[in-house]
């Protein structure tokens, strides 16, 4: 094939790209790209984290980590570690339970209605912690008009059975779970039908080829699914914050927020060496999650993927009833009653014709100034990372596809480091990076809007990059090669082939960025400032100030722009490049 070259592909030789720089003086084409994408991944992957061990080991600059070991070794950080394995670790179990059964019952059997079940299921994790644990304090609070119409209401003034480490642990496990079941879903894609068949020949039955063939085949998948839960309850902060600290038990990420609320910039340093346990332990199940997926050997090349082999009969409507019931108790019944709480004028008011209000709701959406100064700063924060980084992605995806060879996966850890460790760890790291006006410049973005961008930045980059880059890898070389010999540049070959190619992908991958970013809380409640504040950060305070009602009006409104873009998304599945959308299995 051979393109036809656009005006102003071809220029003079001798001429600058830009004026007054002379030829010389630039990296040759070959390494323009891939040093700047090193250079970016430095900045927002290593640099944070480089500024932060300086903070812990070597304060002042002079290496002295005797203090730092001695907030680690301190009974409220050894109270708090315990809290956290504890809950991250039963948490994990439950959630590869729950996931684990999800992910085999719409993979591997003959249910009808799977899409949208999967779709729920997912969206149930897509709303922020904190809303999720808001919802299941409404469901079992004393004044519940779900349980008081079922007869099952607490007496008035009755502790909420969730607040606490049992709470933490079960709603953790119920958010977590459908991480497990992407997790799988991606290992299932793997195995080959043939396997099932040729167990098929042998007479096995479906629940045998289950237990001895595609459950040692996943092991390693499992393993992995098991320890991305477990850092994910590592570096949670909004469930254990609304959960744990009302009763005063903290977790890592609740202990550095508390001692930051306290403290506040004298305490950074405790922060920081805080923040170092919490990196060393979610680094250690990281670590662990990356030897087990290694174990699964290299890509296989199958003719047919695993199909549906389980014909349930009589059993598909009570397997059907069984998955709704799970989203009716993980989703359904808890946003019921945030939906009753939110309508009614006050706590204990049963809701009724009579008493049905939009009050809350206007409230917090016409109102008050902070909740709709939240809405704003969420939706530019999120808006402008997500099409930052679906800009990037592209130049991004063509190095690292063809220009960065053995040095890629060196590039894509460092760019993979703030996403995969816990956002608080994050948030202390750009707190210490910008405390400081910036050299030469003179200008600081510690308390301003920038330094929340930034970190979502470095934490929402790999997210972005997994649609162009797999988009990327399926692109033949001949139209790039066919492009140098009309004489592009390289800028031109991004700008005029590359782009378009990668565009739906990047878009979708810009659009899920957005979805993640815009309930944040993790990051956002150790960064914000007065005028910054977003939506997870206004619900925690509500909450906090016991505007229960308020709270959860914002956590209803937001919780539908997620439901509302993952809709738009799932319309325009068909169009997208295939395992980009994790419900759609």
């Amino acid at each position: 094939m051979t393109l036809i070259a656009r005006p102003g592909w071809q220029r003079d030789a001798a001429r600058p790209i830009w004026p007054g720089v002379h030829r010389h003086l630039r990296l040759p084409e070959g390494l323009g790209l891939p040093t700047a994408v090193t250079l970016t991944a430095l900045l927002l992957g290593a640099l944070p984290f480089l500024r932060l061990a300086i903070a812990a080991l070597a304060p002042g600059w002079q290496f002295a980590p005797e203090a730092a070991l001695e907030q680690i070794g301190s009974r409220a950080a050894v109270n708090a570690t315990l809290h956290t394995l504890e809950t991250a670790g039963f948490s994990a179990l439950a959630a590869l339970l729950i996931g684990g059964a999800v992910a085999l019952a719409l993979s591997v059997t003959d249910l009808r209605h799977k899409r949208p079940l999967a779709f729920f299921f997912v969206f149930s994790m897509m709303i922020a912690p904190q809303v999720a644990a808001l919802a299941f304090l409404s469901l079992f609070a004393p004044h519940s008009p779900i349980l008081g119409v079922l007869g099952l209401s607490p007496a008035p003034g009755t502790p909420n059975p969730l607040l606490g480490r049992g709470g933490i642990i079960l709603v953790m496990a119920l958010h977590h779970a459908p991480l497990v079941a992407i997790t799988l879903w991606t290992g299932l894609r793997s195995v080959p039908h043939s396997l099932v068949e040729a167990a098929q020949m042998e007479g096995a039955g479906p629940a045998t080829i289950v237990a001895r063939i595609l459950l040692p085949v996943l092991r390693p998948q499992i393993i992995a699914a098991a320890l991305i839960a477990f850092v994910a309850g590592i570096g949670n902060f909004g469930i254990p914050a609304l959960l744990g600290l009302p009763v005063n038990y903290l977790t890592l990420p609740t202990l550095i927020y508390r001692r930051l609320a306290s403290f506040g910039p004298a305490g950074l340093s405790d922060a920081a060496a805080l923040s170092l346990l919490v990196a060393l332990v979610a680094g250690c199940g990281i670590l662990a999650s990356v030897l087990a997926t290694r174990r699964a050997g290299g890509k296989v090349e199958i003719e047919r993927p695993l199909q549906p082999f389980w014909t349930l009969g009589r059993a598909r409507p009570l397997v059907a009833g069984a998955l709704w019931t799970l989203l009716a108790l993980k989703l359904g019944l808890p946003f019921l009653a945030l939906l009753c709480e939110a309508l009614t004028p006050a706590l204990g008011v049963a809701l009724s014709w009579q008493s049905l209000t939009l009050d809350k709701f206007t409230e917090v959406l016409l109102r008050q100034d902070v909740t709709m100064r939240a809405f704003r700063n969420s939706f530019l924060f999120a808006g402008s990372a997500a099409l930052l980084l679906a800009l990037i992605s592209i130049g991004f995806a063509y190095a690292l596809e063809r220009r960065m060879g053995r040095f890629r996966r060196v590039v894509e850890l460092v760019i993979e480091l703030p996403y995969a460790l816990p956002g608080v760890v994050l948030a202390i790291a750009c707190i210490l990076l910008f405390l400081k006006p910036l050299p030469l410049l003179g200008v600081s973005l510690y308390a301003t809007p920038f330094i929340i961008l930034f970190a979502y930045l470095a934490r929402f980059l790999p997210l972005a990059l997994k649609a162009p880059v797999a988009a990327m890898a399926q692109i033949e070389a001949h139209h790039e090669e066919a492009a140098k010999l009309d004489g592009a540049s390289l800028w031109q070959m991004l700008r005029f082939i590359v782009a378009p190619i990668l565009a739906p992908a990047a878009s979708v991958s810009g659009l899920m960025v957005f979805l993640v970013a815009f309930n944040e809380l993790t990051v956002s409640a150790l960064l914000w400032s007065s005028g910054t504040e977003t939506l997870g950060v206004v619900l925690f305070s509500l909450k906090e100030a016991g505007l229960a009602g308020e709270a959860a009006a914002v956590a209803i409104s937001a919780s539908l722009i997620i439901l509302a873009v993952m809709l738009g998304l799932d319309l325009c599945g068909k169009r997208l490049p295939r395992n980009v959308l994790p419900w759609r299995i």
